[in-house]
């Protein structure tokens, strides 16, 4: 059969929660286009029940996912970009569609965002030398205090870096031990479901990532005011709807990592690795070891 007369067969996008793929809960879908108009496909527009039942996901996967080792999450991090450079082509059609780009930068953009996913694979078993260590105390007692993963964790993605800004966003967070909700760009949110697909694929539990696309003011309320929901990153909205999702968040006093310009190319830091850490600190006596009033 000639290509001229194959049906084409156009992808459908889906929501990414829990593991699985599923539709919007309410069956709703909004049309995405490319930066010139032109008509992409359709994304599920998430509703407010959709964005529970992500969060319900995420705390389910939070006990297994902050309980592996750093080692075995580093692991993990380093197959998700394994496995986006064996589908480089199609994230760089979608980078360029979705942000305008030229095919050699869009390329530039998502090299740079497998690479990212290196970065932080790296880090998981090292930051908590970084933000922990024993404390000099005046006493005969060991003060230890060591990171540990605030829980679950609402990402608004970034509107315009729909796929850098993505990943250098929502890495952080759970090569740390955290679980993910992440909103993806409202405008621009094919590749964010397409991301989706690879981390099924990539030994990442089910429930660690849930992905979902629709309006960012619509999705974010709920996840904001959710009281299983235990911090929030504000970089995807913008100032009014900012501070609208923070004064929600204070109700359980959520951790809030508020909105700034962010240059996504730059070497990334450590800044978003330690957001959603709480430092735990545990106090044990020294001990005696005999007559002599040595300790250790």
């Amino acid at each position: 059969m000639s290509d001229a007369t194959r049906l084409s067969v156009f992808k459908t996008y889906k929501l990414y929660v829990g593991g699985k793929f599923p539709r919007s809960e309410s069956g709703r879908v909004y049309e995405v286009t490319d930066s010139k108009g032109k008509r992409l496909a359709n994304a599920p527009l998430s509703s407010r029940k959709d964005a529970r039942d992500a969060v319900v996901a995420a705390r389910k996967a939070f006990g297994g996912w902050s309980g592996a080792t750093a080692y075995n999450r580093g692991q993990i991090l380093y197959r998700i970009a394994e496995m986006l450079e064996g589908r480089r082509e199609q994230f760089v059609r979608e980078v360029a569609e979705a942000e305008g780009l030229s095919k050699s930068k869009a390329a530039a953009v998502v090299d740079a965002a497998i690479d990212r996913w290196v970065w932080y694979a790296g880090w998981t078993d090292k930051i908590g030398q970084i933000v922990g260590g024993a404390n000099p105390v005046a006493g005969p007692f060991f003060n230890l205090s060591t990171p540990e993963p605030t829980g679950v964790v609402t990402v608004l993605a970034p509107q315009e870096s729909s796929f850098l800004g993505l990943v250098s966003v929502l890495a952080p967070v759970i090569a740390t031990g955290n679980t993910a909700v992440v909103v993806a760009s409202e405008n621009s949110p094919l590749p964010a479901l397409s991301l989706g697909e690879v981390l099924a694929t990539s030994d990442l539990p089910g429930g660690v990532v849930n992905i979902l696309s629709g309006r960012t003011a619509e999705i974010a309320a709920p996840l904001a005011s959710h009281q299983d929901v235990n911090a929030i990153d504000l970089t995807g909205a913008d100032e009014v709807l900012a501070k609208e999702l923070e004064i929600a968040a204070a109700d359980n006093l959520k951790r809030v990592l508020r909105p700034q310009p962010v240059d996504f190319s730059a070497a990334p830091g450590t800044h978003r690795l330690t957001a959603f850490l709480e430092t735990k600190t545990v106090w044990h006596p020294t001990g005696s070891l005999g007559a002599s009033g040595s300790s250790y």
